[in-house]
């Protein structure tokens, strides 16, 4: 959601804000705001939820779950063995 914020500047906010009170009317706005925020914070905590069964989950049947750790030492130790293979190439070049 970050990344679309990125995209809009002041102005296309205030055309937005504009249309919403147009639409809605002023007084509706903060009960609109609260629901939405009420919203996300389901959405965030049903999230929670399923990143907590998935680690439960994991632990009880012993699966790792640093998949992008190991990733990240095999491409590491590749990166260094190319380093070492073209050292010597790169220094005389």
């Amino acid at each position: 959601m970050n990344s679309i914020l990125l995209f809009i500047s002041g102005p296309e906010i205030m055309v937005v804000m504009l249309i919403v009170v147009m639409l809605f009317g002023a007084d509706k706005i903060p009960e609109i705001a609260r629901g939405l925020g009420k919203g996300m914070r389901q959405v965030k905590d049903a999230t929670n939820d399923i990143k907590k069964e998935i680690k439960d989950s994991s632990e009880k049947h012993n699966i790792d779950t640093d998949i992008a750790k190991d990733i990240n030492k095999q491409i590491s130790s590749v990166k260094d063995d190319i380093d070492d293979l073209t050292g010597p190439i790169k220094r005389s070049m």
